[in-house]
């Protein structure tokens, strides 16, 4: 079984069927990082981040609908800014580790989430990303048909508010980046709890200076509708990537780190200002591939290798048709909508919760 480490930060042994060195000797080159690609990426993710949502407050001044349009801009940036920090998450960032662990908790504190615990549970996401036996962590919460037939009454309602597309992206982001963030969990260690502690901390502070300076109404005019477009973009973006309809899902006996890359983790094919917007987070596959890939690296790796080429690209119109997807079917392998179901087959209603 592979462990969170190998899913982290290196290639498990085996389970490519053209073999683990070759795939090492694909992907090699692509994991230096560039300090002037990076040091770019700072200026337009976190500082334009910074600077627009100031340009909207005082734009607001004068008028609101106006500066509606800069908060945009701003969810825009907010975005690009968790791209970074995603990057340093997984060390690809900055050479320098270091450099990573400092550019990471300031911008998981623009992003609301701590650095050292949302590393940790990424890092479990992509050692089980497509393990239908260890979901849970990191992950959007599936269940497959049978789990659902079996589940009792109050599992079925949790799970459809759950999977229910505008209560996903209109409170999923405040859940997750307002509430659940906040929290550390019985299985961190030190340095996650910690690392939950002091953004707690510093956004306090946040809060407090603002409160003291522009006003906490002005602040929280700016703020949160600018989370919450962002948030939103982002719930989204993470949805797409493996919650569509032919994703690959698979027992832990059979399952397969790179057929769970390029089979089960998606290739967003975004226009080409959101592609920028979403720092190249559509290339998804290749990113499951391999984590250590800056992600301004990530189109050239796919344009210059044909395997990533055959994964089929999921558009933007396309990919709205994955809200309708629920629950994942084991024999006919593909996600399905709940009316896929019929009502009079279900069993009673006892069992296991969530899968």
């Amino acid at each position: 079984m592979q462990t969170v480490e190998q899913g982290f930060d290196h290639w498990p042994a085996g389970g490519s069927p053209t073999g683990e060195s070759s795939w090492q000797r694909i992907v090699a080159k692509y994991h230096v990082s560039n300090h002037w690609l990076s040091s770019l990426q700072l200026l337009t993710g976190p500082v334009a981040y910074v600077l627009t949502c100031y340009v909207a407050y005082l734009i607001s001044r004068v008028s609101i609908w106006l500066a509606l349009a800069v908060m945009v801009l701003a969810a825009g940036f907010y975005v690009r800014s968790f791209i970074v920090f995603h990057d340093c998450a997984h060390g690809s960032f900055f050479r320098s580790s270091r450099a990573n662990t400092i550019v990471g908790f300031i911008t998981g504190v623009l992003a609301f989430t701590p650095f050292q615990h949302w590393r940790r549970e990424h890092s479990i996401h992509h050692a089980t990303a497509g393990d239908l036996d260890r979901r849970g962590v990191g992950d959007v919460w599936t269940l497959t048909v049978g789990e659902y037939q079996q589940a009792s009454r109050w599992v079925r309602l949790s799970y459809r508010l759950v999977r229910n597309p505008f209560l996903m992206l209109l409170v999923g982001p405040a859940y997750q980046f307002l509430v659940k963030h906040r929290f550390s969990s019985r299985h961190d260690g030190r340095r996650e709890r910690r690392s939950v502690l002091w953004t707690n901390l510093t956004l306090a502070g946040i809060v407090t200076l603002a409160s003291l300076t522009v006003g906490i109404k002005a602040y929280l005019l700016i703020q949160l509708p600018v989370f919450l477009i962002g948030g939103a973009a982002g719930i989204w973006l993470f949805y797409v990537q493996h919650e569509f309809e032919d994703t690959w899902w698979e027992r832990n006996d059979e399952w397969d780190y790179v057929r769970q890359a390029l089979d089960g983790s998606s290739f967003y094919k975004l226009p080409l200002v959101l592609q920028w917007f979403t720092g190249n987070i559509g290339f998804h596959h290749v990113h499951h591939l391999s984590p250590r890939i800056p992600n301004y690296h990530l189109p050239r790796c796919h344009r210059e290798n044909s395997m990533l080429q055959q994964v089929k690209p999921l558009t933007l119109w396309a990919s709205l048709k994955c809200a309708r997807l629920h629950l994942w079917d084991e024999e006919q392998c593909k996600l399905v909508p709940f009316r896929t179901l019929r009502s009079s087959t279900l069993p009673p209603r006892s069992g296991p919760g969530r899968g």
